[in-house]
């Protein structure tokens, strides 16, 4: 494995790891390596700091301690799950889906369920729709066979 920081266009610096430098090459060339700011392709290696060890010195790798794995009831707890700062790759990626919801979806607001019914039973025409709604107006949906999806809905990468 190979750790590289990297820079995107526009100037934003973050690291990642690869398996090698030439899976880092293979991934930027195909446009797979983005930018977890803005969610730009184009990325670049930056300039890093190699880990040289002194001459006559052999570097030693410190011995990681193992975390005791946590207790089964606290594996399904909610908190402990979305414990910690999400990954910068996740955000970008939700980012990135938000705006594709955004401009290939219609923004129904609060009125979400009531217009996933008339979708549903052919009262309007057939359109992606986003919008709130209660966590029993879900269920209800649910309950008559209308399928919705939930998605985490993070703030943009230019707001």
């Amino acid at each position: 494995m190979i750790h590289y920081r990297l820079r995107c266009e526009a100037g934003h610096e973050f690291e990642s790891w690869f398996a090698n430098a030439a899976g880092f090459d293979r991934q930027a060339a195909a446009g797979l390596v983005e930018c977890p700011v803005c969610g730009g392709d184009r990325v670049t290696r930056a300039l890093m700091t190699p880990a040289v060890g002194r001459k006559g010195r052999k570097r030693q790798a410190e011995p990681m301690a193992e975390a005791p794995p946590p207790a089964p009831a606290q594996l399904n707890s909610p908190e402990k799950m979305a414990a910690g700062p999400m990954p910068a790759q996740l955000v970008a990626l939700l980012q990135r889906m938000r705006g594709e919801v955004e401009k290939n979806c219609d923004y129904v607001g609060g009125g979400f369920a009531e217009e996933a019914r008339r979708i549903h039973h052919g009262e309007v025409q057939t359109r992606g729709i986003y919008g709130e709604a209660t966590e029993a107006e879900r269920e209800a949906l649910s309950d008559e066979g209308i399928e919705v999806g939930r998605i985490p809905w993070i703030p943009r990468a230019d707001g």
